[in-house]
């Protein structure tokens, strides 16, 4: 039994409610957060029904959307601690990131905005990440690819300074790695 004491989810509403999240994802990739309900429903296959009993409000979707985002990219990371290489590894994550952050940054705004849950929402979601980026730095660390001084929490804001500043994924990706390699001439520039 889940832990809130709730039912189980049947297997047909569970696979409902993957549809909706990815059609949702779909919709949010093509054209941004701002969703049509019905459209989301329609593009699912299901009725407005299953939708609403599943997601009341529109933000519901999109926090649901996003924490899929969130677990992907920690799921992620979990499975670089097996990488041969902790230097490559980290970077790998962040890179993955910086461009989540450029690339959702919108729809974890929109999926919070005038929610009394704003902050545990994004408290949540920014506990996920450090904790996940915290063993991939430890091990970077251990292996001599980054400084020791340097805590989890300074690289995500670090990255995520990039992520807000850049014009979009790729150049957050172009600052993260100017941030990585220091501003000093490489020999032979």
């Amino acid at each position: 039994m889940p832990p809130d004491g709730a039912r189980p989810r049947r297997a047909d509403a569970a696979r409902n409610r993957q549809l909706l999240i990815d059609a949702a994802r779909q919709l949010i990739d093509e054209s941004g957060p701002a969703l049509v309900m019905d459209e989301v429903a329609r593009r699912a296959g299901v009725a407005n029904a299953t939708l609403y009993r599943n997601f009341p409000a529109r933000s519901d979707l999109l926090v649901a959307v996003y924490a899929g985002d969130v677990d992907e990219l920690c799921h992620q990371g979990t499975a670089l601690l097996q990488e041969a290489s902790p230097g490559a590894a980290l970077f790998t994550w962040m890179d993955s990131f910086v461009r989540h952050v450029a690339a959702r940054r919108p729809l974890a705004l929109a999926a919070t905005e005038g929610s009394e849950q704003r902050g545990d929402l994004f408290s949540r979601w920014h506990e996920r990440m450090a904790t996940t980026a915290a063993p991939l730095l430890t091990r970077a660390q251990e292996a001599g690819a980054v400084r020791r001084d340097l805590a989890a929490r300074d690289i995500l804001a670090l990255a995520n300074a990039a992520a807000i500043a850049g014009t979009g994924p790729d150049d957050a990706r172009r600052l993260l790695d100017v941030m990585r390699l220091g501003f000093a001439a490489r020999a032979g520039e």
